[in-house]
C-alpha cells in the first residue's frame, strides 16, 4: 500500500503552516510541486541562470541539466528524445500543433472533435474552419457525460483527417479508450491527437501503449513546473513544417515549438523523476528497473490510493438526493480519475465552494475551460459544477472534512 505520510513529507506545501491546514481538492487545475522540483529550480535561478550550452562551467552545466530533463521525460513516457517538445502550456503546444497540421490540409478534410474536451484541443481545430476545413463533433451523452466509440464509428470517414479527444476528461472523470479511438482512425489514415492532461497526473503514460499519433499533457498537473510536454511519434512529426526558426529545422526538440525553450522550468523537471525514485525507493528498495517500469509500479500505488478516496466521496454523492454526480458512481483503476464533479440544484455551487473554503477545503468552481462539455449536460456555465479533484497526496481524512462540510452546506 501507499504510504501517503512519505509522499506528504516530500512536499514543502505540507511543512508551511498556512497551506497544511488546507485541505486541497484543486490538483486538476494544477498540483503542489515536492522539494525535489523546487530544489532543482532553486539551484537554478541562485547558482547558474545563464544562457545554457555557452563556454562557461555555468553555462554547461544548466545545458546538461536541460538535456537530462529531455532524455527523462522521454524515457518516463517510453518515447524517443527526438519525439518529445517541452513547451510553456498544453495549449499553446496545442495551438502550435494545429499551426503545422494547417499545411497538410485542403479544403473539404474533416477533423472530428468532441464536446466533452478542454476547450485547449477543440478551439485550435475550430479556427482551421477558416480555412474550409470541415468540423464534426463527436458527441456525448447529454445525461452520462459520456463519448461512445460507436457514435465514433458513425462519423468518421475516408475524409478524416484528425480525431481529436481526452484521454480523460477534466470533468467527466473517464478514461476514454485511446487504443480503441486509434485503431478507429488510423483504418482511414487520420491522426490522432490525445489530451493527456487529466490523465497524466493518476496514470503514467505509454505512448507506445496507447496508440496514439500525438499526446500532449502539463507537467504543473503532474508535480512540476509550468511546462507542457508535446509527445509525436516520429513518423507523424515528420510530415509537419516546423514552427520554430528555420535553423530549428534539424533540431528536433526546438523545430516544434517557436517560444524557445524555458531554461530553468524544464531542467527543474529532473526533481518530477526524482520524486518518482524516492517514492519508488522507500516502497520497493529490492528492484531497479528502467525509468518508465519505476514510474508505472509508482503510479499503480498512487492508483490504489486515489480510487479508494474517489469511491469514499461518489459512495456519499450517489446516495445524497440533493446532488446530481456527473459520470461514473464508482471508481475503478484505469477507468474513472479521481476528478469528480457534480452540481446541487439547490444550493448555488459557489456558495458550495465558499462554505467549504471557511472550513480551509479547497474544491474548484465553474466550467474549467470544458464550456461545451457543462453546457452539454444542460447545466449553465456560470457557475458551472463543482470539481473535487484528488492526488495521491490527499488523505483518508481530508476526504472526511469535506464530507461534513458537505453536510452542513448542502
Amino acid at each position: 500500500m501507499l504510504d501517503v505520510e512519505f509522499c506528504r513529507r516530500q512536499f514543502p506545501c505540507f511543512c508551511h503552516e498556512q497551506t497544511a491546514k488546507w485541505a486541497f481538492f484543486e490538483n486538476a487545475g494544477g498540483s503542489y510541486a515536492p522539494a525535489t522540483v523546487s530544489d532543482w529550480l532553486h539551484r537554478c535561478f541562485t547558482e547558474y541562470k545563464v544562457q545554457p550550452y555557452g563556454y562557461s562551467a555555468m553555462s554547461m552545466r544548466l545545458g546538461e541539466e536541460m538535456d537530462m530533463a529531455y532524455r527523462r521525460v522521454a524515457e518516463l513516457i517510453n518515447a524517443g528524445e527526438d519525439e518529445v517538445t517541452l513547451g510553456p502550456s498544453t495549449t499553446m503546444n496545442v495551438y502550435v500543433l494545429a499551426q503545422a497540421m494547417r499545411e497538410l490540409l485542403k479544403e473539404g478534410d474533416e477533423i472530428i472533435v468532441t464536446n466533452q474536451d478542454h476547450e485547449a484541443n477543440i478551439g485550435a481545430w475550430r479556427r482551421l474552419e477558416h480555412d474550409g476545413v470541415r468540423i464534426r463533433q463527436w458527441d456525448i451523452d447529454p445525461g452520462s457525460g459520456e463519448l461512445d466509440i460507436g457514435d465514433l464509428e458513425q462519423i468518421v470517414s475516408d475524409k478524416t483527417r484528425l480525431v481529436c479527444f481526452s484521454l480523460c476528461s477534466n470533468i467527466v472523470g473517464t478514461m476514454n479508450d485511446c487504443r480503441a479511438v486509434s485503431k478507429i482512425a488510423h483504418e482511414v489514415g487520420a491522426l490522432v491527437v490525445a489530451d493527456g492532461v487529466s490523465y497524466a497526473p493518476h496514470r503514467v503514460i505509454d505512448v507506445a501503449e496507447l496508440g496514439a499519433d500525438f499526446i500532449l499533457f502539463s507537467t504543473y498537473k503532474t508535480f512540476g513546473t509550468h511546462q507542457g510536454v508535446l509527445w509525436g511519434n516520429a513518423e507523424a512529426l515528420s510530415r509537419l513544417p516546423g514552427q520554430s526558426h528555420y535553423f530549428n529545422e534539424q533540431a528536433p526538440r526546438y523545430r516544434m515549438n517557436p517560444s524557445g525553450p524555458q531554461h530553468a522550468q524544464i531542467a527543474a523537471l529532473n526533481g518530477v523523476i526524482d520524486y518518482f525514485d524516492t517514492v519508488y525507493d522507500h516502497h520497493f528498495p529490492e528492484r531497479k528497473p528502467e525509468l518508465h517500469k519505476r514510474a508505472s509500479d509508482v503510479s499503480d500505488l498512487f492508483t490504489v490510493h486515489e480510487t479508494a478516496l474517489a469511491n469514499k466521496l461518489l459512495d456519499y454523492l450517489r446516495s445524497n438526493p440533493e446532488v446530481h454526480l456527473i459520470g461514473k458512481d464508482h471508481a475503478s483503476a484505469g477507468d474513472r480519475a479521481a476528478t469528480i464533479s457534480f452540481y446541487t440544484p439547490n444550493t448555488p455551487v459557489s456558495d458550495v465552494a465558499d462554505h467549504l473554503a471557511k472550513y480551509h477545503v479547497a474544491v474548484g468552481c465553474g466550467n474549467f475551460y470544458a464550456l461545451r462539455c457543462v453546457e452539454a449536460l444542460g447545466i449553465p456555465g456560470n457557475p458551472g459544477v463543482i470539481r473535487v479533484s484528488m492526488v495521491h497526496y490527499n488523505t483518508q481524512q481530508e476526504v472526511d472534512r469535506l464530507l461534513e462540510g458537505l453536510d452542513e452546506i448542502i
